[in-house]
Parts: C-alpha cells; sequence; structure tokens
C-alpha cells in the first residue's frame, strides 16, 4: 500500500496546534512594549515577570522576530490591578480561602489589518487557603496568572479562527 504526502512550500501560512495563525509573508515582527505595573498594589518581581513571559509566548510559540519599534504587530499596555479578596467563609464565619486577581490592559496594534486592532483587559485570578500567608504562595500564584493571561493575550492576538 502506497501513502502519498504532500507538502506544499508555497504556503505562508502557519497554524499551530497552539492556534497561531499567522500570514509570514506579511507578518514577520512584533514590537512588545515593557508593561509597567499601573496597580495600587504591586508586587516588585510581577512586572519582570510579566514582561518575560510575554516575550517568550511569541517567541516560543511564533516565528516573529522581537524588535524595538516599527514592528508589524504591536503590543503594548499595563499591569492595571493586582489584588486579594476573600473568596470562601469556614462554618465559624472566617476566611477560609483567599483569591488573588491580577489584571492587564493591552493595545494591540496590527499594522498589515487595522481591523484587528484592539484594546482589552485580560484578568486571571488564583485561590490560596486562608491559612497560608501572601508571601509564601505568592510566586507560584503570580507565575501562573501570568501565564494564564499571556496565553489569553497571546490568543487574542494572533489566533484568528
Amino acid at each position: 500500500m502506497a501513502i502519498a504526502v504532500a507538502i506544499g512550500s508555497a504556503c505562508s501560512v502557519s497554524y499551530k496546534f497552539n492556534g497561531a495563525s499567522i500570514d509570514y509573508a506579511k507578518t514577520k515582527t512584533i514590537q512588545i512594549g515593557d508593561f509597567p505595573v499601573r496597580a495600587s498594589y504591586a508586587w516588585a518581581p510581577m512586572g519582570p515577570m510579566f514582561n518575560n513571559e510575554l516575550r517568550n509566548q511569541f517567541i516560543d510559540h511564533t516565528r516573529l522576530q522581537i524588535v524595538k519599534r516599527n514592528g508589524d504587530l504591536k503590543l503594548e499596555g499595563e499591569i492595571t490591578r493586582y489584588d486579594q479578596r476573600n473568596k470562601g467563609v469556614s462554618s465559624e464565619g472566617h476566611s477560609s480561602m483567599v483569591e488573588l486577581s491580577m489584571t492587564v490592559n493591552v493595545r494591540f496594534t496590527n499594522n498589515a489589518n487595522h481591523g484587528e486592532d484592539f484594546e482589552q483587559q485580560f484578568t486571571a485570578t488564583s485561590s490560596y487557603d486562608s491559612t497560608q500567608s501572601l508571601n509564601s504562595v505568592q510566586d507560584g500564584l503570580v507565575e501562573e496568572m501570568i501565564k494564564n493571561i499571556c496565553e489569553q493575550i497571546f490568543n487574542a492576538a494572533v489566533a484568528n479562527w
């Protein structure tokens, strides 16, 4: 039994399992600005962690070259909210769960197709047991929320299907 395999070398659109749909013939570069922390409450490592993860999302999952200016695609914004609130109450009336939340405002520009431009807020939450201190769980929870938000931003920017 013969199996025929056809490879289309002229195809310039790349579809990946991560959902990215990019026409590399038209889109070769992306400009990703640093997202400053503008939240009233912040954790110092949060900004650099976010900026690194966002860049890594595009480095790891696309062939786009990151440039400092004049990118075919452009991402900019700021971390606007980082807070915690009581989520659950125990039978004794005390807080049993705490929810940590992070919100990032993003402005996306597609210089090849401005119909795809957007400004949108992306939020992620994570909960922890109130018997734990925020300092003991913050690193892991913030890392988890950042990864979630960066995936949301990636999908909104380059998963056009």
